[in-house]
């Protein structure tokens, strides 16, 4: 089952600590906009270019959306770049 949302934030690509680290972005307000702390499944896009993704809490209210390299690669920009991301489904 899934439902379709229509979020839209800009955010800032973060790089992980170390050789290895995940690529992410913070999803602002994620726990009031899915009334949960745990995982979430999405799709949606990211400067255009489409992705599926499992949100990860962080803990205060937030989830963290990781960014793979083969759509940071599309998109052209990596750590430390803006981002306008626009989540369209939560899949169940």
């Amino acid at each position: 089952m899934s439902a379709s949302i229509d979020h839209r934030f800009e955010g800032t690509l973060r790089e992980g600590d170390g050789p290895g680290g995940w690529t992410t972005l913070i999803v602002p307000g994620s726990a009031e906009l899915f009334g949960t702390r745990k995982p979430v499944k999405v799709t949606g896009t990211i400067d255009g270019r489409e992705f599926a993704a499992t949100l990860l809490p962080t803990g205060d209210g937030t989830h963290m959306l990781p960014v793979k390299a083969a759509l940071r690669k599309a998109i052209a920009k990596g750590g430390g770049d803006p981002v306008a991301v626009h989540l369209v489904e939560r899949v169940s």
